[in-house]
């Protein structure tokens, strides 16, 4: 019989161990060098929308592509920049449609770089996929972020093989979606979960980015430390570096260029989802986690007594004048209830009104990396003027304009050109200490007088030249736009001034008015004049950033290039106007305009090899011509945007698709952190913090914060249990802490105290009662039924029950349909008469027995979400708080499963309050409205707010309103019957 050697292994244990030791150390070193093929770090961020699929016959000439499975050979003088390839001419706004070039990947129109991952070119209808290596500056745990308008995608791989690529951000996948510059954080997509990072090592990146004719385009990927608080800073260039040097490689040479998944991943057609980021799933939807022990949270917080300042008890209030004691509450996390997917129409959540965003866009939150000078001249540098006291020469008009000296000076008074800005979309340069006293409105004054005598100088100097029976003729109306000269180009145009003498004495053969409407910039490019009406023909009106400066809108448009499409339909070459008469005043030319001139006087052409002193642009540039140069290599600076906290906490009854209000991550940390060391002293350090469900903030300025905050914790390492509670954080305790012997004036302005509100707890199973009054609804009403029963099958409660009050229903028998239901408990009521909602009401809260039992005043046609009853029952706190949830009221052809529509800001009609407080403050109202309903909510909430109560206003995701039109509905058969 063989044994086994114990003897032996004991006597040689050390060397055996040894050899483990040493096979360990060379199999993980063999693993450390291929990484890249072995280990595969595990990158959870595609969100589960991407399926990684090879596609067959892609590329140019159905050549089929293959994936690079090679990294080329890196260099160190590749840092400092990225690899950008661009692919022009192509519609749409998703990377999707970006996918579908027949050249992506391999044959873009231009090969260049970039760097910095902060992109803007200013062009329409093209796309753009930037590739090359990521270095952090330090090892730990990293967050990325993506802003772009329109679409855009960062994929990045856990080494330096782009083969590993995985999607970690994305704007959008339908193409409706964009963002304004610096917003990291619109979508639920755009955000990262934590990336460990090693400095030593490079990875693999590649973005993808679409940009269709509309809006200020603009891609830039943004990264920060997983820490909270932090803000998201755009990668520079000392942090990336090229994947391969193509300045010596052919167009045709494509070996090297990286397909990864990125280039060759589909969306199924058929598995397209709706765009609402509220329909993603989040923990607040289905938390039903059995909660902690109540005595585990006594004596955790001191107690403190809980008065707000901004209850208004017996303060009297004007009818309806309520709407403007309604405050909005701060969430945290972004529960994403801002409708984000109807922001292609409704851009109302931006501060900038919509005419300014179509406009001008987003670009003044952008600073250009090399445009420094990019500035509108009407808010230029002071220091390119002269004093207003000072003598300004004909000669030095000519130069700033860009055009001849005139022989007759004109008062300043004759223009008409230019009109006050309503905006100031560009920063002035700096003012001399000398120059103190001028004001940046003398400055963009005298740049008005400059140019209003140069423009109208030499329009009266060619007028003059005409003989008499010239006057009567119509002659040709020109349209210009000119930049002024840089100083350092002035010396090239001095050279040229003999040749245009020249080319002036010919064209005054046919004289023409030059400046009719101008706007300049300063760009650091040689000044020129653009004709835009060669055609004599109108074609259409241009909006947005390129439009015509007429008399009555004179504000600059941002500083671009010439030529460069707007972000809405229409050129600039497309614009004509009628020529203006010798004798016309400066408002009859301004009316004229407008007025398309069908027969205009051709214009001189250049002599034969001699460049003309106008470019003519054309809707389509004649072969030969001189094409719009791009700079693809435009990088810019960025702030990160939160536009949250430029919202306040008053009611807004303004924008119907913004969201909750968000509240700061870093209070959010700090709070908690206090609340959860306090819960651990109380009980021995049994509880750790897993998650942060919930937390909803009631700002106080003048006293304190009130939190409710809503937690998930693991109570001594075994068992999760819930948390959910309302603190208070008193910021000035003048009369509020209850201490024995502490005193007022002991207190005062003490630091900011944690503490227990007192009689400011909600109750977990309270009852809840749905009142409802119908008349005629047969199809809502069973669409009701269906959803109350529902909500009991998926949560379990039966604590809760259906109120029906019906007049005289005909087209269904709803007692019935109340029996043959499995909703937990109902009260059906019948009355007689017209149809009357605040009777109704009034009548089914009468039958309510227990006056500790929360009523919530319903309407038919909603769609309620899983956690509605626990919504209700936080919100109402007897004597406390009522709750007037914000819903969503559905478009025509909208489901809750494509949730378009918007937010019914003004509605207070679904309500919820406890029984004992809506008796107290008199029920509703059904003596005024008795025979109508439409203003019955807001009475309501007057007498709510005067008796002291707070009214929490929040927007809850998945709350809907059905759409559905009035006719046929409550009185309209007996109004009929009346009639006739």
């Amino acid at each position: 019989m063989l044994r086994f050697p114990v003897k032996k292994i004991r006597k040689q244990f050390k060397l055996l161990l040894l050899l483990v030791l040493l096979t360990s150390a060379v199999w993980f070193t063999y693993l450390h060098i291929n990484q890249g093929k072995t280990i595969k770090l595990h990158f959870n961020y595609g969100k589960g929308t991407f399926t990684p699929t090879r596609q067959n016959n892609l590329g140019v000439g159905k050549r089929a592509l293959k994936l690079v499975k090679l990294t080329p050979k890196w260099h160190p003088s590749y840092f400092g920049q990225a690899n950008l390839h661009v692919f022009e001419d192509w519609c749409g706004s998703s990377v999707a449609q970006l996918r579908k070039n027949l050249h992506f990947p391999l044959y873009p129109h231009t090969r260049t770089t970039v760097k910095k991952l902060a992109v803007a070119p200013k062009w329409k209808n093209y796309g753009l996929r930037i590739f090359g290596f990521l270095h952090p500056y330090r090892d730990g745990d990293f967050q990325f972020s993506v802003s772009s308008d329109d679409n855009s995608e960062f994929w990045l791989s856990p080494d330096e093989s782009p083969l590993n690529a995985r999607l970690l951000v994305y704007v959008g996948q339908l193409g409706t979606e964009w963002t304004a510059p610096g917003e990291f954080g619109k979508f639920r997509s755009q955000s990262s979960k934590s990336v460990h990072l090693i400095s030593s090592r490079r990875y693999y990146f590649e973005i993808l980015h679409k940009q269709d004719d509309k809006g200020s385009d603009h891609v830039e990927v943004g990264w920060r430390p997983f820490l909270p608080g932090l803000k998201y800073e755009v990668v520079d260039s000392a942090y990336i570096s090229l994947y391969t040097d193509e300045s010596n490689l052919k167009m045709n040479s494509v070996d090297h260029i990286p397909q990864t998944l990125a280039s060759h991943v589909r969306l199924p057609e058929d598995s397209r989802l709706h765009g609402a980021d509220m329909l993603k799933p989040d923990p607040r939807d289905t938390f039903y986690t059995p909660m902690i022990d109540p005595s585990r949270l006594e004596n955790v917080l001191p107690a403190c007594l809980y008065s707000p300042t901004y209850v208004v008890k017996d303060f009297p209030i004007a009818r309806y004048q309520g709407l403007q004691f309604v405050y909005l509450s701060f969430v945290y996390p972004n529960d994403f209830t801002r409708l984000t997917h109807m922001e292609r129409e409704n851009k109302c959540f931006y501060r900038e009104s919509p005419i300014y965003l179509e406009k001008f866009g987003f670009y003044k939150y952008m600073k250009m990396d090399e445009e420094e000078d990019d500035r509108p001249f009407f808010f230029p540098n002071p220091d390119d003027f002269l004093e207003e006291e000072e003598m300004v020469d004909t000669e030095d008009e000519a130069e700033i304009v860009g055009t001849q000296a005139p022989k007759k000076p004109s008062r300043p008074s004759q223009s008409s050109h230019t009109s006050k800005p309503p905006h100031q979309h560009s920063r002035p340069g700096p003012t001399p200490a000398d120059r103190g006293k001028s004001s940046l409105s003398a400055l963009a004054s005298r740049a008005r007088q400059i140019l209003s005598n140069s423009a109208h100088s030499t329009i009266l100097h060619e007028n003059s030249k005409l003989t008499g029976g010239k006057k009567d003729k119509k002659e040709e109306n020109k349209i210009y736009i000119t930049r002024p000269r840089p100083a350092k180009e002035r010396e090239k145009e001095r050279e040229r001034e003999q040749r245009r003498e020249r080319r002036e004495d010919r064209a005054s053969r046919h004289p023409r008015e030059v400046f009719p409407g101008v706007f300049l910039y300063q760009t650091g490019k040689t000044t020129k004049l653009v004709n835009l009406g060669a055609k004599g023909r109108v074609v259409g009106g241009v909006t947005g950033g390129r439009s015509l400066i007429s008399a009555p809108q004179l504000w600059p448009n941002p500083p671009t290039k010439p030529g460069k499409a707007t972000p809405h339909n229409g050129s600039v070459n497309e614009i004509v106007q009628k020529p203006a008469k010798p004798n016309q005043t400066d408002n009859d030319q301004e009316t004229n305009r407008s007025n398309p001139d069908p027969e205009p006087e051709p214009e001189p052409e250049p002599e034969e090899g001699e460049m003309s002193d106008y470019s003519y642009e054309e809707v389509e540039a004649r072969p030969g011509w001189a094409e719009e140069s791009i700079n693809w290599q435009r990088t810019f600076s960025v702030n990160p945007m939160d536009f949250e906290l430029l919202r306040s906490d008053w009611n807004d009854l303004r924008c119907n698709v913004s969201g909750n209000l968000q509240l700061a991550e870093s209070e959010v940390v700090d709070v908690l952190a206090q609340y959860m060391e306090k819960l651990n002293e109380r009980n021995g350090g049994i509880y750790t913090l897993l998650r942060i469900i919930n937390v909803e903030k009631r700002r106080d300025s003048a006293r304190g914060n009130r939190y409710l905050v809503e937690l998930e914790l693991m109570e001594r390492g075994r068992s999760v249990l819930r948390l959910s509670e309302y603190i208070y954080l008193l910021l000035h305790r003048g009369r509020s802490p209850v201490r024995p012997g502490a005193t007022a004036w002991s207190t005062a302005y003490a630091k900011p105290l944690l503490c227990q509100p007192v009689m400011l707890q909600w109750r977990r199973d309270v009852m809840v009662h749905f009142v409802v009054p119908v008349k005629n609804q047969a199809r809502w009403v069973q669409q009701f039924i269906s959803d109350m029963e529902n909500l009991h099958r998926q949560t379990k409660d039966d604590n809760f029950s259906i109120i029906i009050v019906d007049f005289e229903s005909e087209d269904m028998d709803v007692e019935q349909a109340l029996r043959d239901s499995s909703v937990p408990r109902y009260e059906y009521l019948r009355r007689e008469g017209n149809f009357e909602r605040s009777a109704g009401l009034q009548i089914g809260v009468d039958t309510i027995e227990d006056s500790h039992s929360i009523v919530f005043l319903c309407d038919l046609h909603i769609h309620f979400p899983l956690n509605i009853l626990e919504s209700i029952r936080k919100h109402c706190v007897e004597g406390r708080l009522a709750f007037a949830p914000i819903v969503m009221r559905l478009s025509c052809g909208s489901s809750p499963l494509e949730p378009d529509g918007y937010w019914e800001v003004n509605g207070f009609g679904l309500f919820g309050i406890y029984k004992s407080d809506f008796d107290k403050i008199g029920g509703m109202n059904t003596e005024e409205f008795k025979d109508r309903w439409g203003g019955e909510d807001w009475e309501l909430l007057d007498r709510v707010l005067q008796n002291g109560l707070e009214v929490e206003r929040l927007r809850l995701r998945n709350f809907f309103h059905y759409y559905h039109s009035k006719r046929g509905m409550w009185n309209a058969q007996n109004k009929k019957t009346g009639a006739s």
